[in-house]
């Protein structure tokens, strides 16, 4: 097979910052890496793309063997293509980002020896990592506000204090329980069921389900749920 002349061959790599929801905050998962350089230290979880495979392909079969699932929701973020990001061989990494239910993916493959963190909470990270994290967080609270991808997160079912939550840990932040409900209510994303959780109050909390038909068509029904102070620093992080 010919090949382009006196160039320069590259590795490329995948990276997959995968966010997930436990109930009460989002979490970053992250492994300890298993050989050198930086051997022992925490890392997200990825590898090389194989000759046959497209960036795409290699990123969902780095996710199919760590989690055994498929259909994970999952987006380009970005390539980083410093020449210095590896200390051993020049490699580009194409960096993807994965939103899951913790609780439908407990089953984690052992050979990762993989650990959740709170998302604002982790140890450092090799390489370009931790700008890859913080890039990712920017990107999903400015997408957030835009897009109720975050409902990926949650299970079938879920109540709206579950839902807040869900939503002040992505922005650091605390939500006024009242207003949050109004705006979360107007998208006319949910509709609620008949059954409560009763295990958080007394009273109990009703359950809300995802309208898939109204999620599919009006996917900008969230565009200025979330103040616009956070959503102008997300804007101004991509």
């Amino acid at each position: 097979m010919k090949r382009y002349a006196q160039q320069t061959r590259l590795l490329v790599a995948v990276d997959c910052i995968i966010f997930g929801f436990d109930g009460q905050e989002i979490k970053l998962l992250l492994i300890q890496r298993g050989f050198e350089p930086c051997k022992g230290k925490w890392s997200l979880v990825g590898g090389f793309v194989q000759e046959e495979e497209s960036a795409e392909d290699a990123a969902a079969r780095v996710l199919k063997n760590l989690s055994g699932l498929d259909g994970i929701y999952m987006e380009q973020l970005h390539t980083f293509s410093a020449p210095d990001r590896d200390s051993v061989e020049r490699t580009i990494s194409v960096a993807y980002t994965a939103l899951i239910d913790i609780k439908r993916y407990r089953q984690l493959h052992e050979d990762f020896h993989a650990v959740w963190f709170p998302i604002n909470h982790h140890p450092e990270l090799i390489f370009d990592h931790d700008a890859m994290v913080n890039q990712a967080k920017e990107r999903l609270r400015y997408k957030a506000a835009l897009h109720p991808l975050l409902l990926e997160l949650l299970p079938p079912k879920f109540t709206l204090p579950q839902l807040q939550q869900l939503y002040e840990s992505v922005y650091n932040t605390t939500f006024d329980k009242g207003n949050f409900s109004r705006k979360i209510l107007s998208t006319g994303l949910l509709v609620r069921l008949a059954d409560k959780d009763k295990l958080s109050s007394r009273k109990g909390a009703f359950y809300y389900k995802v309208d898939k038909k109204k999620y599919n068509v009006n996917l900008h029904s969230f565009l200025n749920f979330v103040p616009d102070a956070h959503l102008k620093k997300s804007a101004s992080g991509r």
